[in-house]
This record gives structure tokens, C-alpha cells and sequence, in this order.
């Protein structure tokens, strides 16, 4: 089942990106070194030459195409360790949030496409063995293999540890059987990490994971969502769903504790992706502004315009000192950077909606027409303020580690 938007012939959908100099400005800042400052500054000109995607093509097609071509050109082997075909020694925090930075700025989709590799694989790279890193890692690096990350529940979303979904030993193998839901590259993923209760303790401590491949006998999608911002989204099922005992990730009764590993070190990505929305957001108000004519001047000549651009722009530098402070912690400093990751998440993902909601009032009517840019930034954002922990739980995991650090 494809998923599409609705195009209109007006919408300016296929416009480059603004060429703002500030853009750039960041990677000046002492959090990064020589080699972040050229991966930004060619990866902006890459997706300037090459990135074209055709949010009125279908949504599937045009994902696995972007998974394809982002692998091609050597962007995803960021999302795994040099040891199994990627980049770095190790996952860099910085690198991925530069990466997502870009990408988002210059097309949501093919951030989709290029987070859910990392995401999706997260878990294999940090706990798999040697023998599940070989067969997955180097196929997610080089496009051939689309990764998913399968943790939501029907009723276990936020709280991780209430999942319903089971996994029983059965001689050498698991018989997974229950539901998964809200699942991104659900239905083109060619492995999912699924996470499922095993019973070894109560709640979390009884939680383990898997590496389910996507033709495994009695895996099936049981339904595909449609969501604002159309991206591949299903709820899978499994029916006595036969899993090798050597497919699991880490000792059996540690599949939360990956988990939690996995989104702390994609939490400052989602903050990243937010930035780049919102950067994108600021340069098409500015251009909007200068180039609107009314009442005999230009919208950027009203008092107005001008405070909401300045609000905007110390928005976006606020979230980008949060996101690459989280980043540089965890790479340079070693740091676990949960309530900062946190920080970063919330802040980014809230402001980002306030700087795209400006922009688009900037356009008036023009502003809601679907397939214009700022239409789709609008609903583009709206998801990142509740996946890989909304909000609300974002303040939560703030104050707890207040409060555990007091």
C-alpha cells in the first residue's frame, strides 16, 4: 500500500534551498573538529547537486530510492562503526547531528531515510554479535539493507516497560508472538529490532531483543498508517513468529536497557533534525520578508516581521548550543548525556515548531498550500515533538536526573 501527498501545480515544492550564509556559521563553534566542518560543508553541496525528491511520488518507492542513494554516496556508513563497513571507529554524535542537520534543511524524507539506518541498526552495533554485526552492519553502510527499530506497543508507548509482546524459548529458538505499532520503515524494512518480553524479572529487567528478518514465517504487517507527514509507518504483527536464540541482541533480560542505549545516542539526532526544519523555516521567512511587497514597502520593513525574525533566529541558535553541547559531551568528554540529550530534544522540537509556525504566517495563504515548503516543514516537525520520547516525558527525564544528581 503506498502512502502520497496531495500535490497542487502552485505549491512551490521543488524549490532549492536558500542560500543563507549563516547556515554554516555553526560549525565554526570549538564543539567540533576539521573533519565535521568538511562533512557538513559537503554534504550541503552534495543535496544541493543531487537530492530532488518528489514528495508527490510514492512514498515507499521514494524512501527505499533515498536509502539507495544516500547509501551510494557513502553518507550511511555514519550510521556504523568502521570495524563493519562504516566511517568511524565508533558512532559520532556530532557527525550523525550535522548529518540529520543538513539533510533536514534540504528534504525531510531523505532525513527519514538516513535516521532510521542508524536508528534501526543501533541496537546490532551496540549489542549484536560478532556474526550479527557481519551479516547486517555492512548492508545497512553500503544501502542494501533497510533497518527498523521496532519498540511501541498499542499500549506501550512513553511506558516501555508495560510491553505486552512475548517472546518464549522454545529449544534453540524464540516463538515471538503479539503487536507493534507506529513503526517507521514498517512494510519496506528488510530487518526490524524488535524488543519483546521474556519474563526473566518484572517490567523493564524482563524485556529482551532480536534481529527479526522481514520474510520470517509469521511476521506480517498488519496494517500500514498514514500519518500528516507521510513516511513508511506500519503496525506489525507476530503469529508464533520462530526466531533463532542466536538473533538476539545482548543477554536475554537486557533488551531495555538497549533500548534506552540506542535512543540516548539518537535523542541529539532528533534535536538535530528539528534544527534543520527550523533553519530551513528561518530562510524561507527571510527571503518571504524581503520580497513581499505591501502598503508600499516590504513585510521585513514592519517592526513586527522584524521581532518575530529576531525571536526565530535566537530560537535556532539556543536549540543548536543544546543539541551540539549534548553531542560534543558524549564524544569528547565520554559523558552519559541523558538529561542533556533530553534537554536538547525538548527544546529544539518546541522552538523549531514556533519558528516554522512564523514562517508560515509570514506567508499568509500562500502559506498553507499543500506542497509548499513551508506547508510541509509545518507538518513535518509535528511528529518530532513525540517520537523518541515526546515532550512531556522529555521534562520528566530532565527532572529525575536533577533530582538523582541532587
Amino acid at each position: 500500500m503506498s502512502q502520497n501527498t496531495t500535490s497542487n501545480a502552485n505549491a512551490n515544492t521543488h524549490a532549492s534551498t536558500p542560500q543563507n550564509a549563516r547556515n554554516g556559521e555553526f560549525l565554526a563553534w570549538p564543539f567540533f573538529d576539521e573533519a565535521h566542518r568538511q562533512l557538513g560543508t559537503q554534504l550541503d553541496a552534495w543535496c544541493t547537486r543531487e537530492l530532488h525528491v518528489d514528495h508527490h511520488a510514492d512514498t515507499d518507492a521514494t524512501c527505499v530510492s533515498l536509502v539507495r542513494q544516500l547509501g551510494r554516496a557513502g553518507w550511511l556508513k555514519y550510521c556504523v562503526p568502521a570495524s563493519h563497513g562504516g566511517a568511524l571507529d565508533k558512532l559520532d554524535s556530532r557527525a550523525l547531528c550535522v548529518l540529520r542537520e543538513t539533510l533536514a534543511r534540504h528534504d525531510g524524507l531523505a532525513d527519514f531515510a538516513f535516521a532510521m539506518q542508524g536508528l534501526g541498526s543501533g541496537a546490532i552495533t551496540l549489542a549484536g554479535s560478532d556474526a550479527l554485526k557481519q551479516r547486517y552492519l555492512p548492508r545497512v553502510a553500503a544501502g542494501d539493507a533497510i533497518a527498523a527499530f521496532a519498540l511501541s506497543e498499542p499500549n506501550a508507548g512513553s511506558d516501555v516497560a508495560a510491553m505486552a509482546c512475548t517472546a518464549t524459548l522454545d529449544g534453540d529458538h524464540y516463538v515471538l508472538n503479539g503487536e507493534k505499532t507506529w513503526i517507521s520503515n514498517g512494510g519496506i524494512a528488510d530487518f526490524y529490532c524488535v524488543f519483546v518480553r521474556t519474563g526473566e524479572a518484572p517490567g523493564a529487567r524482563g524485556i529482551s531483543a532480536f534481529v527479526v528478518d522481514a520474510d520470517t514465517p509469521g511476521l506480517t504487517i498488519a496494517e500500514r498508517i498514514d500519518v500528516s507527514a507521510p513516511h513508511p509507518l506500519a503496525r506489525l504483527k507476530f503469529d508464533n513468529c520462530r526466531v533463532a536464540a542466536t538473533q538476539r541482541l545482548g543477554e536475554a533480560g537486557q533488551g531495555f536497557k538497549v533500548a534506552m542505549m540506542t535512543l540516548d545516542i539518537f535523542r541529539a539526532s532528533v534535536a538535530a533534525a528539528a534544527l534543520g526544519f527550523a533553519r530551513r523555516a528561518l530562510d524561507e521567512g527571510l527571503a518571504r520578508a524581503k520580497s513581499r511587497e505591501m502598503f508600499g514597502q516590504t513585510l521585513a520593513d514592519f517592526q513586527l516581521t522584524q521581532a518575530a525574525l529576531g525571536d526565530m533566529a535566537t530560537a535556532v541558535d539556543a536549540a543548536a548550543l543544546l543539541t551540539y553541547r549534548a553531542a560534543w559531551q558524549r564524544d569528547v568528554q565520554g559523558q552519559r548525556t541523558t538529561r542533556e540529550a533530553a534537554m536538547a530534544k525538548m527544546f529544539a522540537t518546541e522552538s523549531a515548531q514556533q519558528v516554522i509556525d512564523r514562517a508560515l504566517q509570514m506567508f499568509g495563504g500562500a502559506g498553507v498550500v499543500s506542497g509548499a515548503i513551508v506547508e510541509r516543514l509545518y507538518r513535518e516537525i509535528r511528529s518530532l515533538r513525540i517520537y523518541e520520547g515526546a515532550t512531556e516525558v522529555q521534562k520528566l527525564i530532565i527532572a529525575r536526573e536533577l533530582l538523582k544528581d541532587g
